[in-house]
């Protein structure tokens, strides 16, 4: 294997299924009771230099954006799921180690004959 290269891909962190409580929704009763969210988050970074020195300074922080996250979607009031993805979208592409992100939210029954309704959207830095 002498002279070739190895290309490493981004690493991916994943929270998963993180639930949580807002408001969401636009009818009387989405707006008068907190519903349900479960909000699922993939962060592509490059992680080699983490890894390879066993370096904290290097790792992104998904403690801190998790955190951020759950402020945002429980502090705030959401019309659209959309807006709701969104934001979490840009907050998520704040941190500038970001390469990539995607960002799913549930919300368990939304619809009457649906375990929920769901919507995702992704952002990528050059």
């Amino acid at each position: 294997m002498s002279g070739a290269s190895v290309q490493r891909p981004l690493s991916r962190i994943r929270v998963k299924d993180l639930r949580l409580r807002t408001f969401v929704g636009f009818n009387d009763e989405e707006q008068r009771k907190r519903q349900d969210v479960v909000v699922n988050i993939h962060i592509d970074y490059d992680a080699l230099s983490a890894a390879r020195g066993d370096e904290v300074d290097e790792a992104l922080d998904y403690k801190t954006i998790t955190k951020q996250v759950i402020a945002h979607v429980e502090d705030n009031r959401f019309l659209l799921l959309e807006k709701l993805v969104n934001d979490l979208v840009e907050l998520v592409m704040a941190h500038t180690a970001v390469r990539h992100t995607e960002v799913e939210v549930d919300k368990p029954h939304a619809l009457r004959f649906a375990d929920s309704v769901s919507l995702t959207m992704a952002a990528s830095r050059d």
